[in-house]
């Protein structure tokens, strides 16, 4: 494990590198997550692949560990773990896409965003299985898993990845994939950040260049009719008796239940209201997609959005904050639901709930995301995911947000079904509890090989033996 006695004195005068109290170190140390309070020993800014060995070289050399961030979205837990004795790796200056069109390949700088991604993908037709925001980074969110609305059909976006190029706790450049350091390749998809500094990927594109998507949108007080008719229309009928039309491996589908403060730069059906909306896509046909979504329509919604847009619009359906912000959530993934598991969460998180969080949202899993792959995180098992979400107004807050999501996931997890997806676990965990024993153990073995000290930082770690 890692020993060293830091020795900051020796990260003064090179380049990119901010110790606390110099100009810059607050800034870069702030993540997208305004929650989370980082502050590391040393925060190293790399614009270049060879910028980023430096840095890593020279944490090594004053006894540091590393934590590789690209936006922190994610990082609360790394922040709670504690930094006092790291080097923080921002990576958000490390971007770039090239687009190979005929193998429908792209190659990603470890710092860029989907937006940038599907932004150089969209004039060639192509896209990819991003996430539900724009302003992610491609990098964490395919190392945790990458979970999208076109999962369904094609599965976990880390199953996508050709190729990762990383940089080890020794400095070197390793490129990762099914012939080259394979063990290292199975750990990156879905094992987390903590084997080294992931600087490139080649992710496979899709050729869909629109999509049937959007949303439906009630008030709060249709919430128990049109989670009913949710859970039947996504149920395998195995609870509610009935084969749901959204079953159907074309879609994948959210429902959540929201609760806007009244803010003059929220759009008018937003502010100030409470409401249940119904979002994702479809990956059929217009007559199909109109089939499938009859049976939501027939509730009445007040605002109904899906059409067929370009696919680079889907980034835009989830309606998630356009920019960095406190919060705090919890998270269960869960097996079928009866009628008790949703007048449980109604009561946690419906109209009469007095203390819910801002979201609290079920994410459709099942179809390829159940079939196992060769990679760290083979499978998503379960029907559903959920995940609860509130705003933290100031860090003293924190404690009080996690109650509240706390009080909406705890009561659900009577339905928990499989490991927890850790893309939406906001605490320290022992992650055990996320990873099979033989997955465990296997993921040890690869960082005994790449990061034998256990130098790197994540917010999720390999299980310890």
């Amino acid at each position: 494990m890692h020993t060293l006695s830091p020795d900051l004195s020796m990260l003064r005068g090179i380049d990119g590198i901010t110790l606390p109290g110099d100009p810059g170190y607050d800034d870069a140390r702030t993540a997208w997550n305004l929650a989370a309070d980082q502050r590391p020993a040393a925060i190293a800014t790399p614009r270049t692949v060879a910028a980023t060995i430096t840095a890593v070289r020279a944490a090594g050399s004053a006894g540091l560990r590393i934590a590789p961030q690209s936006t922190g979205h994610g990082a609360l837990p790394l922040a709670a773990r504690g930094l006092e004795d790291a080097l923080l790796l921002r990576l958000d200056g490390l971007t770039g896409v090239e687009i190979d069109a005929e193998r429908r390949i792209a190659r990603v700088l470890g710092g860029t965003l989907w937006r940038d991604v599907i932004a150089a993908a969209a004039p060639y037709g192509l896209t990819a299985l991003h996430g539900s925001a724009g302003d992610v980074a491609v990098a964490g969110y395919l190392l945790g898993g990458g979970l999208s609305f076109y999962a369904r059909t094609h599965g976990l976006a880390t199953h996508h990845v050709r190729a990762f190029e990383v940089v080890t706790s020794g400095g070197d450049l390793v490129r990762a994939s099914a012939d080259t350091h394979p063990g290292l390749f199975w750990g990156l998809r879905g094992g987390g950040g903590g084997f080294g500094a992931v600087v490139a990927m080649e992710i496979e594109l899709l050729a869909i260049p629109d999509v049937q998507a959007g949303f439906l949108l009630w008030d709060i007080d249709a919430a128990p009719a049109v989670l009913s008719a949710w859970r039947d229309w996504t149920g395998a009928g195995d609870v509610t008796g009935r084969e749901g039309a959204g079953r159907d491996r074309a879609v994948t589908t959210s429902l959540r239940l929201l609760r806007f403060p009244p803010l003059p730069e929220l759009p008018p059906f937003l502010s100030g209201r409470s409401l249940v909306i119904v979002d994702g896509a479809i990956l059929a046909d217009d007559d199909r997609a109109a089939e499938l979504l009859a049976p939501l329509r027939a509730l009445e919604p007040e605002m109904d959005t899906f059409a067929r847009i370009p696919s680079a619009g889907l980034l835009d359906v989830h309606i998630d904050p356009p920019a960095p912000t406190p919060s705090a959530g919890d998270h269960v993934m869960l097996g079928p639901l009866d009628d008790a598991a949703l007048a449980t969460l109604l009561g946690a998180a419906g109209p009469g709930a007095t203390d819910a969080p801002m979201i609290v949202e079920l994410c459709q899993l099942g179809g390829a995301l159940a079939q196992a792959q060769d990679a760290a995180l083979g499978r998503l098992e379960g029907d559903y995911a959920l995940l609860a979400i509130d705003m933290v107004p100031a860090p003293a807050l924190v404690g009080p947000a996690f109650a509240r999501t706390g009080a909406v996931v705890a009561p659900m997890s009577a339905w928990r079904c499989g490991n927890p997806y850790l893309n939406f676990v906001e605490r320290p965990i022992d992650t055990h509890e996320a990873y099979d024993a033989e997955v465990a153990d296997r993921l040890r073995r690869v960082r005994a090989i790449y990061d034998p000290m256990r130098c790197f930082v994540s917010a999720h770690p390999v299980p310890a033996a």
